[in-house]
């Protein structure tokens, strides 16, 4: 009975290496087996005319037969898989919508408009029906891996910035009241330490004084990814907290180089207008320009762009810096 099983799984095992190989063979002969195949053919039919040599006429004209005939067979057996038609792959303009491919028209291609231009042509192709944010972005010939060529600033905007700042205030009890009157929605060490440790985070700017840093600190960890982290830097870190809290409030921003030396920068919304956006603009572009690195040498602004939230770009003249 063992010596029936071994055979029956022997027998199995062998059919499933077999249904393997067909399997392999990717339902159709290739062409080099299919070649292997028509010469073992041909010298078995070439076997009774041996005798007449290899060389005969009569040896030459049947090879020739059984070639033609051979490849005859093959060309029925194994036809041509028809080619798949490829469409050329659309450029970035035309994956994008009927409505922004008719705003992108009203763009004059390779122009450098005047930054007074290139607000108003902003606010015109916006395709988008809510207030979008105008952007500004402006490449610079500085490499970030060095330390004095991190460009980094902060700026009040004088139009603000179009959104509603909640301002947190991590003081003591004198300087949260002179916060709250200035406009602070939170402020008090006890209701700024309350939240953070139920993991709510209903402010938008944290403002601590420097004696307080140090109580901050086992909160990093959560403030710093979430960039609420208060920093001198930024202005953040300051014992005149009611002047932070106004300058917040009114649309005091900061811009640094990223990791290819580009500002990005939100400068207002669209309903402000291109009077607002210019000075808005304005005050960016010369915070950039005093902020210019003592030891760079060659050009410092490369490319400057204005856009919109969802609209195209707009190139604007480098000499408006």
């Amino acid at each position: 009975m063992a010596d029936v099983k071994k055979l029956v799984r022997k027998s199995v095992e062998e059919e499933k290496e077999v249904i393997a190989k067909l399997k392999a063979a990717d339902e159709a002969v290739s062409e080099q087996l299919a070649g292997e195949i028509v010469e073992e053919a041909i010298i078995e039919e070439l076997k009774p005319n041996a005798k007449a040599g290899k060389r005969s006429a009569k040896s030459i004209k049947q090879v020739e037969e059984m070639v033609s005939k051979a490849e005859r067979k093959i060309s029925v057996e194994l036809p041509e898989k028809p080619r798949v038609k490829q469409n050329p792959a659309r450029t970035q303009l035309e994956r994008k919508s009927k409505k922004y491919r008719e705003l992108n028209k009203l763009i004059v291609a390779d122009k450098h408009y005047s930054l007074k231009e290139g607000l108003d042509m902003a606010i015109k192709t916006s395709p988008v029906k809510f207030d979008a944010t105008v952007e500004l972005h402006v490449r610079l010939g500085v490499d970030p891996r060095h330390a004095d060529q991190n460009v980094r600033d902060i700026v009040v905007l004088p139009a603000g910035t179009g959104k509603t700042v909640r301002v947190a205030v991590f003081a003591d009890s004198d300087a949260a009241t002179t916060a709250k009157k200035a406009g602070a929605e939170i402020a008090g060490e006890e209701d700024v330490t309350k939240q953070l440790d139920k993991g709510v985070f209903d402010f938008d700017v944290l403002i601590a004084q420097p004696m307080l840093m140090a109580k901050l600190g086992k909160y990093a960890r959560v403030l710093g990814p979430k960039g609420l982290m208060p920093n001198p830097k930024s202005g953040t870190v300051t014992n005149e907290v009611a002047k932070a809290v106004i300058e917040a409030k009114a649309g005091r921003v900061e811009f640094r180089v990223d990791s290819t030396g580009i500002v990005h920068l939100g400068i207002g919304k669209v309903s402000f207008g291109k009077d607002k956006l210019l000075q808005n603009a304005q005050a960016v572009l010369d915070s950039i320009k005093a902020a210019k690195p003592a030891s760079l040498k060659g050009t410092y602004v490369h490319t400057l762009f204005v856009t919109t939230s969802m609209g195209p770009s707009i190139t604007i003249a480098t000499t408006e810096v």
